[in-house]
């Protein structure tokens, strides 16, 4: 849930499918079934493409329809690699491109900056932004998060993360994620990356879950 300012290297991809998100409580889940493909458009500069089909599911059953296509750029501005540390922006925007009540019908876009900081096996990885989402009862929100990730193998990555997100509705309430993930090189250009973790809604109650699952192909 917590990005990075690394952008993809120069003329290369980097695409993660299938690439599954999921959260909920008990019967009631959304989330989606993506490929997002990234580019590495020149130095320091990266374009995302994410093209998802979103699913909701409660006590009526499963409904699917496209989700709403999500279109961004990430800028490295700053780096020091002796100093291993990094900074970049990477504003988005998700277009309506949702059908069957799957997305938002509105343009809507995030506005972060993400910063890296690395030392030896370890890094420190976070930043936010403000997220702008028009729309019946909506609310622009603030959103942002923190990780720590250490290489415990070649092959190995893990790391944990906390996140905050205010509230996105009127009248709603804001919540903070926790979470545990890995990356794993299969082999050649392939990795699996996981992740998950509680989500806890301000307004109380039992905390509910987020799951995240991809294929990534480097070349």
């Amino acid at each position: 849930m917590t990005d990075d300012p690394e952008p993809t290297d120069t003329g290369h991809w980097e695409i993660y499918a299938p690439l599954i998100e999921a959260s909920g409580q008990g019967k009631n889940v959304e989330g989606s079934v993506a490929a997002e493909i990234n580019y590495g458009a020149a130095p320091d500069v990266q374009i995302t493409i994410g093209l998802p089909m979103a699913y909701t599911h409660d006590s009526a059953g499963m409904q699917w329809g496209a989700g709403d296509a999500a279109v961004s750029v990430k800028y490295r501005f700053f780096h020091d690699e002796d100093a291993g540390l990094s900074i970049a922006a990477f504003p988005g925007i998700t277009l309506p491109t949702g059908t069957n009540g799957m997305g938002s019908g509105k343009v809507t876009a995030l506005l972060p900056l993400w910063g890296q900081k690395d030392f030896g096996p370890w890094s420190l990885f976070g930043g936010g932004g403000y997220a702008i989402n028009p729309g019946h009862d909506n609310r622009n929100y603030w959103t942002g998060g923190i990780a720590l990730s250490r290489q415990m193998t070649p092959r190995l990555l893990i790391g944990i993360e906390a996140s905050r997100q205010g509230a996105d509705k009127v009248g709603g309430s804001g919540s903070t994620s926790l979470g545990i993930g890995l990356i794993y090189n299969v082999k050649g250009p392939f990795r699996l990356l996981l992740s998950g973790g509680p989500t806890f809604d301000d307004a109380g109650g039992a905390a509910s879950f987020h799951t995240f699952m991809a294929l990534g192909m480097d070349f």
